[in-house]
């Protein structure tokens, strides 16, 4: 048992929406939104991932990449999903390209374009500005700074203040402080959980709102990640750097994610290191809930509570 006296660790992720909750269990999943009249509006799918189809996908520095991807399409679904549910006057109009997929294709199949769409362009824009963005920058430097390795260690320190700088920017909208109390009551209501405690509001809110195994501590490793990775590997050449970049990002994730769970599973030197840059950043990309949003966690948590006792260890 750690030093928090959690009970088990629990592989139930989770994920916050607009005014609700996405939780991610073992064969399922749930949402759960507050409406604006204070009704709690619930959903639940079953999870069917790529790595029980093929199982060459579940093996280790393999299914970090995979996983990635399929978390960003269900965080998608779930985001879209929930923003139904938003006042009329707080929805987006839909894009030109939204309406277009609308009036010529069938609901079920321009569901699955826009989702395709957003994922595609959220996968360009992360890797553009966290990755491309730096690399172009960085090569600024090579008339200054001859030796190859310093030139992937400023690469590396521009990625992370261009990343740091993305988040403290998205925490000024008062649409993502929200988000990121819902955050907050995530992270509480998987510790309760994790503890044995019953699932209630007067439980959740004592709990900390830094977890270990948080969607933001993954992304911070693979900043690190990326700069030890890169380093290994120079070239003069911006464009030659620029495909290299992509070329690694597999290896990048799926170190990254074979770390996160080693520091999710340990309690060490080594996983409070890596844990602690992660911790750090949720202090900005969590807030302190209010009861209202923990009733959402806890419903999302308990639609997802494997039946089988113990099956959803970490």
């Amino acid at each position: 048992m750690s030093k928090d006296n959690v009970k088990f660790r629990t592989s139930i992720g989770g994920q916050a929406l607009m005014e609700g909750i996405l939780m991610r269990g073992v064969d399922r999943q749930a949402i759960v939104v507050r409406k604006p009249d204070g009704e709690l509006e619930s959903k639940v799918e079953p999870l069917n991932p790529l790595s029980k189809r093929f199982p060459i996908l579940g093996w280790p520095f393999i299914r970090g990449t995979v996983n990635f991807i399929e978390t960003m399409v269900n965080g998608v679904k779930a985001i879209s999903y929930s923003a139904e549910f938003l006042p009329e006057e707080e929805q987006e109009e839909p894009s030109k390209v939204d309406l277009w997929l609308e009036k010529h294709l069938s609901g079920e199949k321009a569901e699955k374009a826009v989702v395709g769409v957003s994922v595609f362009l959220g996968l360009v824009l992360a890797v553009g500005l966290f990755f491309m963005l730096p690399t172009v920058l960085a090569g600024l430097f090579t008339g200054i700074v001859k030796n190859g390795i310093l030139r992937n260690l400023i690469e590396g320190v521009i990625r992370i203040l261009i990343f740091l700088a993305y988040i403290i920017l998205a925490s000024k909208m008062k649409e993502i402080k929200r988000v990121w109390m819902y955050h907050g009551a995530e992270h509480k209501t998987i510790f309760c959980y994790e503890k044995g405690l019953e699932l209630t509001v007067d439980n959740v809110r004592p709990q900390p709102r830094l977890h270990p195994r948080c969607g933001t501590s993954f992304l911070f490793i693979v900043m690190i990640v990326s700069i030890l990775v890169t380093s290994v590997v120079s070239w003069s050449t911006v464009w030659i750097r620029l495909v290299l970049r992509l070329a690694l990002l597999p290896v990048i994730v799926g170190i990254s994610y074979e770390l996160i769970k080693y520091a999710g599973r340990h309690d060490n030197i080594l996983t409070a290191i890596l844990s602690a840059p992660g911790k750090a950043l949720q202090l900005v990309t969590t807030a302190e809930p209010d009861d209202s949003m923990m009733e959402v966690a806890i419903e999302a948590m308990k639609l997802v509570i494997p039946e089988e006792e113990g099956s959803d260890k970490w």
